[in-house]
């Protein structure tokens, strides 16, 4: 890990086809009127971040190692309500199942 940089180094290693996820920070937005809607007026959680740690992968039928399609520092979106919240330090991340990890953003 460079000096400097913002990311952490997290000692949890997630296991099966799990994901460790840090969400994106919310931020203000813009309706479509030009109303700009303050970050605390967001109910709703992020459903997507960056990737910070991948387990294993899970077993197929044939009992053979299935990889994580996806890998640390990719930025993912996930469904609504398809990760469980952890709190690691002061640092709030989500564990993802790879099934709940809808895309890998470019």
């Amino acid at each position: 890990m460079k000096k400097g940089s913002k990311e952490s180094k997290v000692n949890i290693q997630p296991i099966g086809d799990r994901v460790l996820v840090k969400p994106e920070e919310a931020s203000d937005e813009k309706s479509p009127g030009g109303i700009i809607i303050p970050d605390t007026a967001a109910k709703e959680k992020p459903e997507r971040g960056k990737v910070v740690a991948v387990g294993p992968g899970k077993r197929g039928d044939d009992n053979e190692l299935i990889p994580v399609a996806v890998k640390v520092g990719d930025t993912v979106m996930f469904s609504k309500y398809g990760y469980d919240e952890v709190k690691i330090g002061d640092e709030e991340y989500y564990i993802v199942a790879e099934s709940n990890i809808l895309a890998v953003i470019k």
